[in-house]
């Protein structure tokens, strides 16, 4: 894939926080690839739970082995003094 070039303004926080990365002795353009590879692998990940999530979310046997954990849960807490 063919380099491209990028323009950015920065707000206070983004630049603050470019000086943190800049500090690591990388270049802006190692500093900035870095971070957007990083924020996409969070931004997957987090997509990928939130997939999961809903899939056994609309799991009727998932949802009930939920609600028999929580009612053994229930047996095991004692109660809190008052």
């Amino acid at each position: 894939m063919a380099s491209r070039t990028v323009r950015a303004r920065l707000d206070d926080a983004s630049e603050r926080a470019l000086n943190v990365l800049l500090r690591e002795g990388r270049t802006e353009s190692e500093v900035v690839r870095s971070a957007l590879v990083e924020a996409a692998g969070r931004r997957r990940r987090r997509s990928a739970i939130e997939a999961e999530v809903r899939r056994l979310n609309a799991d009727p046997a998932d949802r009930a082995e939920v609600r028999a954990v929580r009612a053994d849960m229930d047996t095991l807490v004692p109660e809190w003094p008052e």
